[in-house]
């Protein structure tokens, strides 16, 4: 019987030496979720995103996607990432590509689409995210704000079933960064599934349909943004909300 949520994952544990980065996370994300992971630097939140898509290998746990475990999955990894995007904090664009060569360049490499059909799919998806006019510039050309958005389309332009988001406006100055939350906006309220990492109190209280807050590699607190952010049980969270806040 097909399970009620997308992903799953399960008492993952992470250590990088003596340090355990991850102790026991556990969560649930139904398909059309915003999970939305605050907490201090350090505390294992970009490191649960790269274990659910195995960019970093867990220790011990299991992440599942629908009924299919990713966890131990071996070389059919690469199947499991085509349906789960990520979009990283500093871009990782190709310099000698194009904006729009940049987000055609997957569907043509790995699912095989005709040059012509990826082309066409990557205007679409430059399109959704207000960059059409650009495609024909080189990441060096573009704003980070401009290089984020046509990094969220190339994540787009897999068709994923979820989209992993890295602290993906941190690098930016605060007027680029409205312009990268206004595209996750309206991407979560058309019902993409997505997790994200961020310090954007604004954003999750917009459209989290979960706060997640960590802390030394667990989870402290979680529950709707109008709880976590408002009124938090934990005085951790009570501390982190208020820093956060002041800033």
């Amino acid at each position: 019987m097909a399970s009620e949520y997308i992903l799953r994952v399960e008492n993952l544990h992470k250590k990088f030496g003596e340090r355990e980065v991850l102790h026991g996370i556990s969560f649930n994300v139904r398909k059309g979720d915003t999970k939305v992971f605050i907490g201090p630097s350090g505390t294992g939140k970009s490191t649960l995103l790269r274990c659910i898509n195995q960019l970093t290998v867990p220790d011990s746990g299991q992440v599942w996607l629908d009924d299919d475990e990713i966890t131990g999955c071996g070389q059919k990894i690469s199947t499991f990432r085509q349906r789960i995007g990520m979009v990283f904090q500093n871009f990782n664009l190709f310099d000698h590509l194009t904006a729009l060569q940049n987000v055609e360049i997957a569907p043509i490499k790995v699912l095989k689409m005709k040059p012509a059909e990826a082309g066409k799919k990557a205007m679409e998806e430059l399109c959704r995210v207000g960059m059409q006019d650009w495609a024909d510039h080189y990441p060096a050309e573009l704003s980070g704000g401009q290089a984020q958005r046509v990094s969220i389309a190339r994540a787009l332009a897999m068709d994923p079933e979820v989209i992993l988001f890295d602290e993906p406006t941190s690098a930016l100055d605060p007027e680029l960064t409205r312009e990268v939350l206004e595209v996750m906006k309206e991407l979560a309220r058309g019902g993409m599934t997505m997790l994200v990492v961020t310090h954007e109190m604004g954003f999750a209280r917009s459209v989290a349909t979960e706060v997640i807050f960590m802390e030394g590699g667990e989870i402290v607190e979680q529950g709707p943004p109008g709880e976590i952010l408002a009124n938090p049980k934990h005085m951790r969270t009570r501390e982190f909300i208020g820093k956060i806040s002041d800033q």
